[in-house]
């Protein structure tokens, strides 16, 4: 990094000391790019990053269309194929800003030539620079070093010794050049490019077996024969190579053997000096497996340094070395479970497969950790759409325990997972279960709260009274917050309950506790540096909020975002189902038909079914989008679906589940008596549920379906609610319906003002068309 930006972030390195959290790095830059700004970045050599740096680059580049900032990226191509894929989605960020660099002509390289030589270096000895050096900028950069350093003149009778010192400067020549220099210098040279980069010279000449003068002396040499040079790091100054390809040579010149002795020492160099096992890890991956129970002790305290500062992905490569040593029989099914823990939701797949091993294993878990290990694979097998799998698995495992805390957090899990089971036989009689246990509890610990959160979530789904909802809601926190124990990052319970909590929140009208809750889930997730479906999923909820808010733009943004991450676990996941179904909702309001088909169809979005239930309802959302976009038949085939599905389990909440009113109108025009059938039981529902949405939602839809004075009264008071709801949206189609239906220039006014600060461009073209053609308008 060069300018102003130069004061604030190292360069990259080859290997980072130190790994951030991707997103925080995102919003630190983002935040640096708004207070000096124009500001440019430049990235040279990008292909020679840690793999967490680029992954950091990729995230950035695609939010630089909101920042007031240039990023000029230069990369050969790497041979890494993740490295690979971080710097292609670098490049289809830059869309047409990508350009493959030729190689310098004839004449540019006479011109550097000069430049560098004096303006007397003749045509053919510069004609020969360009023939040895074929135009590579690097080597010509190299060859002119090693011909002022020769003081060879740069005359035609002198052009015949420019292949030899050009040789000298790469490969096989520069490993001969570092030799001549002798066995201290090369040694010195080995321990660095062993070290990587920011080469501490006392560390160096520790690894190389040299006292500190020998060192100096050595330093010196590889100085001035251009190979290794003096850097600034803030306030330190440490070596390194000239360029990354001289460091490249000098590792590959290291026998194989030795090269591993010498991690190893490093391994051991780098502990001593303080700098801690995540340090050493980078050492410790490049030795060969060797039975050393001390190693996977190593590996598994260097994760643990991973995990703490948001980077799973470096946690789970030392925790696979670990794996590979192997560690004793004792301790496998440990690290199994820790491999599970550090790939939670960023891979279902891999944590299933590691947490069998672990439970599985002999000797095994035993105890709370079994208990743990336990909840985390039912989590997994979730998230990979294996809900009945995650059930007979917790069944299961409480059937071997005694009454106590592990078995009730068993059965508060098992409750759960049933209360999101789409296929559930005896959800009345689950539903009777859990209130008969939740019902008296008082939120005295997490298992009580848990379970009030579990009861609140199911009475939330049923459309029991809203207000009995947030109370127990409310019981479930301690202060007005989450209970210590209980957070979005604590590993105990999981995130699914506290999703519960938020969206139990959210449609019961408390939208300020649901973004809270959910805000903060995101802030606590991307501090943690976990991007995978737990963010994902955070995104979406935060995404939904933002539509129930009426913020329609805002909401589109954090679902597609949410998509973006879901779409980095996998594919057909039921995270994908819950923000591809919110993100087709919202492009519904916002009048965007045709995208929201487009979505649909990319995400699959239709039979068969996930075996979890969907937030918002998946067949309600699903037939509105059939009849938005002229398929009226299949939207109330899909809308007759949802009313089945939602009578077998008792769900009767009119805003999670808006079926009933969309069927109604649907119907009306061929079956009016159905029409007003459903209408009037979407009023008792909605009545009995008691936020203002609800009623307001309802009696719209009676008022769409009446005529003459009564229909107006029943849009008046339906506005009156909806006003008084936290739901702008639904209170700007209220008040367009009713101004069109009323003939009202000012309730048109109103509603267009409201439409549109809401995002809703096709309710606000609807009323500006009705506002232009102003025939019978008062």
């Amino acid at each position: 990094p060069c300018g102003r930006i130069g004061r604030h972030i190292q360069p990259l390195e080859q290997s980072t000391r130190r790994t951030f959290p991707v997103r925080a790095l995102v919003a630190a830059v983002s935040r640096l790019a708004r207070l000096h700004w124009p500001l440019v970045i430049l990235i040279d050599d990008a292909h020679w990053a840690d793999l967490e740096t680029l992954e950091w680059l990729a995230a950035f580049a695609e939010r630089l269309d909101d920042l007031p900032v240039l990023v000029v990226v230069a990369q050969r191509d790497p041979e890494d194929e993740a490295a690979a894929g971080c710097l292609d989605a670098v490049a289809a960020a830059a869309r047409p800003g990508t350009a493959r660099l030729r190689a310098l002509t004839p004449d540019a390289t006479a011109g550097l030539t000069r430049a560098t030589l004096g303006g007397h270096a003749d045509d053919p000895f510069c004609r020969e620079v360009w023939a040895v050096t074929g135009g590579n900028p690097y080597e010509t950069v190299e060859l002119l070093a090693k011909v002022q350093d020769s003081e060879l003149r740069p005359e035609e009778d002198s052009a015949a010794e420019l292949r030899a010192l050009n040789k000298s400067a790469r490969g096989r020549g520069l490993v001969a050049r570092l030799e001549s220099l002798g066995i201290e210098s090369t040694k010195f040279a080995w321990a660095a490019a062993i070290l990587g980069t920011r080469i501490d010279a006392g560390l160096a000449a520790l690894l190389a077996g040299l006292n500190p003068e020998q060192a100096g002396r050595c330093a010196e040499r590889l100085r001035a024969a251009r190979i290794l040079t003096d850097a600034v790091y803030g306030a330190e100054t440490a070596l390194e190579f000239v360029h990354p390809l001289i460091a490249s040579a000098v590792y590959d010149a290291i026998p194989p053997a030795t090269r591993t002795a010498m991690h190893g020492q490093a391994a051991w160099a780098v502990t001593a000096s303080g700098h801690g096992p995540a340090a050493a890890s980078r050492h410790l991956l490049e030795v060969h497996p060797d039975d050393d129970p001390e190693l996977v002790e190593q590996m598994r305290a260097a994760a643990r340094e991973h995990l703490a500062v948001g980077a799973p992905d470096a946690a789970r490569r030392c925790l696979e070395r670990a794996l590979q040593e192997p560690p004793l029989a004792d301790v496998r099914p440990h690290l199994h479970y820790e491999l599970g823990c550090a790939t939670l939701l960023t891979s279902p797949v891999t944590t299933i497969g590691h947490l069998d091993a672990a439970l599985d294993t002999t000797p095994g878990l035993t105890g709370d950790l079994r208990v743990d290990a336990v909840c985390r694979l039912s989590q997994a097998l979730v998230h990979n759409d294996q809900l009945e799998e995650a059930l007979r698995l917790i069944d299961a495992e409480t059937a071997l325990l005694d009454p106590g805390p592990a078995r009730l957090r068993l059965q508060a899990v098992h409750f759960m997972w049933e209360g999101i089971h789409a296929g559930e036989e005896d959800s009345p009689g689950r539903s009777r279960n859990l209130a008969m246990i939740a019902d008296q509890l008082a939120g005295r610990d997490n298992a009580e709260r848990v379970l009030l959160i579990l009861r609140a979530f199911d009475a939330m789904t049923r459309g029991e009274n809203a207000e009995e909802v947030v109370e127990r809601c409310d019981r479930a926190l301690v202060n007005g917050r989450l209970a210590p124990g209980l957070g979005w990052l604590d590993p105990e319970w999981g995130f699914e309950v506290l999703a519960m909590l938020g969206s139990s929140y959210l449609f019961a009208d408390r939208l300020d506790r649901a973004e809270s809750l959910f805000t903060e889930a995101v802030r606590e997730y991307e501090t943690a540096g976990w991007s995978g479906g737990h963010l994902a999923l955070a995104h979406a909820f935060v995404g939904y909020v933002h539509r129930r808010r009426g913020r329609l733009t805002d909401a589109e943004a954090f679902l597609r975002e949410s998509l973006r991450l879901a779409d980095r676990v996998g594919h057909g996941l039921p995270m994908h189902w819950d923000a591809a179904c919110m993100l087709i909702e919202t492009l519904l309001a916002r009048g965007k038909a045709g995208e929201a088909q487009a979505v649909a169809d990319r995400y699959s979005f239709g039979p068969p079914y996930p075996s979890t239930i969907v937030l918002p309802d998946a067949h309600s959302v699903r037939g509105r989008l059939l009849i938005a976009t002229g398929r009226v038949e299949e939207g109330i085939n899909e809308l007759e679906i949802a009313a089945k599905a939602a009578t077998a389990r008792g769900g009767h909440n009119t805003i999670m589940a808006p079926w009933a009113c969309d069927l109604a109108r649907a119907l009306a025009p061929t079956d009016p008596h159905r029409a007003a059938e459903l209408v009037a039981e979407a009023r008792v529902q909605a009545e009995r549920f008691g936020t203002d949405t609800a009623i307001g939602e309802a009696l719209r839809c009676a008022a769409a379906l009446e005529t003459g004075q009564k229909q107006l009264t029943l849009y008046a008071k339906a506005v009156t609610y909806l006003e008084a709801s936290p739901c702008a949206y639904e209170h700007a189609l209220a008040r367009v319906e009713y101004g069109m239906a009323a003939r009202s220039l000012s309730e048109l006014n109103r509603g267009l003002t409201l439409a549109r600060a809401c995002g809703a461009e096709g309710l606000a073209a609807r009323a500006r068309e009705v506002l232009e053609t102003g025939r019978g308008l008062r």
